[in-house]
């Protein structure tokens, strides 16, 4: 594998993580916005977006544990952001 294309999966791994981890900043100001815990819906969007893209990162590094962790989670994200549409209310 070239250098360029190495440093583009490194690049795509660090951009999944970057995402994945924002969701936890935006949990915690919905939280503080409305003083008690709460999940808002963006939470679970950037956990899908991040999910993916790690999960992608994991496919190609062929690391079976990464993938399977990945996968399993995703389809948490999913199932959540299913329920959140089923829900009259949501933000």
């Amino acid at each position: 594998m070239s250098l360029s294309t190495q440093t583009l999966w490194v690049g795509a791994g660090l951009i999944g993580q970057i995402i994945f981890g924002a969701r936890f900043m935006v949990q915690w100001l919905y939280s503080e916005s409305r003083g008690q815990s709460l999940i808002p819906p963006m939470f679970w969007y950037l956990s899908v977006a991040g999910g993916v893209i790690l999960l992608s990162y994991a496919i190609h590094q062929r690391e079976a544990v990464f993938i399977i962790g990945e996968a399993v989670t995703l389809a948490i994200f999913l199932r959540n952001l299913v329920m959140l549409r089923k829900e009259p209310d949501s933000d």
